[in-house]
């Protein structure tokens, strides 16, 4: 049993009376003491949240509901990179519940087979590979009108899928998780590549690869417009310019994104905690497993 079960109530209301203290070293003490407590004592700390008449007091029970629920998260993210991040959706999830921790896995995945289902109405397993994908782009881009959100490109709400899906506005990474979503739900070999500065699609099967750019209402490409993209940009053809990228690659550069979104509006705390995110997605497996 932990031990923010063996409390009484009495008990922890008296650790929690003791955030009124004017006493620095005292607070450190009474936040330590809680945090120790672990994720069980978050509803009845926000229990005692709407119970205070003290706005210092709520802001140091709001922090504290912060750091607990960040912990969590950072135990969540090291577990969906160590079992490969197979699910990408559970990889957005995670991160989505940064911002919003109340959100529920089931409610994406609810809008995203909403999405798929439209898709799978006109979807034509018999046809050219490059025809099926103008059918998936006449549906999310014409039909069900996602788009890209050019006003405010570098806004945090680019990097949370709830936010997305409700906007139907996204950054490139943003639009093409949600196309990659949908697409191999419809059991099309569509993957994700980390081209710099702009992340696209890969169609890749047997003979047929070609490329999707979903910023761009999925236009269709060629490798050969990938090296001039490359020659462009001045930089030397690399692998993963080409090939698909994994789950974990996809959620590491909405992270960075993230990152950059809370650095251009001064959130340096936030800056902090994402980067803390991105650590545990960039290590490698020989680190995770020590």
């Amino acid at each position: 049993m932990n031990e923010a079960e063996n409390l009484t109530n009495k008990e922890l209301k008296a650790l929690v009376s003791l955030l009124e203290d004017d006493d620095q070293e005292v607070i450190e003490h009474v936040e330590g003491r809680i945090k120790s407590l672990g994720t069980h004592i978050i509803p009845y700390l926000e229990f005692e949240w709407e119970s205070s008449f003290n706005p210092t007091v709520q802001k140091r029970i709001e922090e504290l509901v912060h750091s607990l629920q960040f912990q969590l998260l950072k135990e969540k993210l090291t577990n969906w990179k160590a079992s490969g991040g197979e699910d990408l959706l559970e990889g957005l999830w995670l991160i989505n519940t940064y911002q919003y921790p109340d959100l529920e896995y089931a409610d994406l995945k609810k809008e995203l087979e909403q999405i798929y289902y439209e898709a799978w109405m006109e979807f034509k397993t018999e046809i050219h590979p490059v025809d099926q994908v103008k059918i998936l782009n006449s549906v999310i881009f014409n039909k069900l009108k996602f788009g890209a959100n050019t006003k405010n490109f570098h806004s945090p709400g680019n990097s949370m899928m709830s936010v997305v899906l409700q906007t139907k506005k996204g950054n490139p990474i943003a639009l093409c998780s949600v196309y990659i979503l949908v697409a191999q739900k419809l059991k099309l070999p569509i993957f994700g590549v980390n081209l710099p500065n702009l992340f696209v699609l890969t169609y890749k099967q047997g003979e047929h690869q070609f490329y999707i750019n979903a910023f761009n209402r999925g236009l269709i490409f060629s490798r050969k417009e990938v090296d001039d993209y490359i020659a462009n940009l001045k930089l030397s053809p690399k692998p993963q310019y080409y090939e698909p990228c994994t789950n974990v690659d996809i959620a590491a550069r909405v992270l960075r994104n993230l990152a950059l979104s809370h650095e251009k509006l001064g959130n340096m705390e936030k800056v902090s905690e994402v980067r803390q995110m991105l650590d545990i997605l960039e290590q490698n497996d020989s680190e995770l497993e020590s």
